[in-house]
């Protein structure tokens, strides 16, 4: 049954997202677009796709396709944006463990890989002439705080909520975790090959 999750803002309390198992196809979608759902459990795999359509279906984009990376790669699309980091993450894993000595939970890195930017349908919208720019909730709430809040409500680990709200590059602390180092260089990577396609300036040279 979906369940609607509100904030309270200036103006009262407002729809942040519909919690939804969405429709066939809706959960067909974004099970052919995510990689890494067959290194984590059944149970894990279902999760994501339901935290994913729940964004989905709540934001002002018919389609995946159709949202962005950000509004500084307008062009990026965010599916691609969210593969590359999960590849980019899986490819460091081993590389923590053999150089850093840590434990890496599969079912905990890869939630954080591919859910870290799950909220970003929610925060952004395309005007009339294709521009991309914020949703009144974007003004309201941090990126990464609402994804946390959607993935508590789906029952994921602490050290996923943890991750996932604190990732964001102008957030005022980031988890000391070896899964925080992970998703940091993973998601620059990624997002730095993204500006750099769309002759944006890579957080590298910022």
């Amino acid at each position: 049954m979906p369940r609607r999750v509100c904030c309270y803002g200036r103006w009262g309390w407002r729809e942040m997202f519909t919690l939804t198992e969405g429709t066939g196809n809706q959960r067909a979608a974004v099970r052919t677009w995510l990689a890494g759902l067959d290194a984590v459990s059944p149970e894990t795999a279902e999760r994501i796709i339901t935290a994913w359509v729940t964004t989905w279906t709540s934001s002002l984009y018919a389609a995946l396709e159709d949202i962005p990376f950000s509004a500084n790669a307008p062009g990026y699309p965010l599916m691609r944006h969210i593969n590359e980091v999960t590849e980019a993450g899986r490819a460091l894993m081993p590389r923590a463990v053999q150089d850093w000595g840590s434990a890496i939970d599969p079912e905990i890195m890869l939630p954080i890989l591919i859910l870290h930017d799950v909220d970003k349908p929610l925060l952004s919208s395309r005007d009339a002439a294709g521009m991309v720019q914020k949703t009144p909730l974007a003004k309201r709430m941090p990126h990464g705080v609402v994804g946390a809040m959607l993935l508590r409500d789906l029952g994921f680990p602490q050290q996923v909520i943890e991750t996932v709200a604190t990732h964001a590059t102008d957030a005022p602390f980031h988890g000391d975790t070896a899964e925080a180092h992970i998703l940091h260089y993973a998601d620059l990577f990624a997002a730095d090959h993204a500006l750099r396609s769309q002759g944006a300036v890579p957080f590298y040279r910022r």
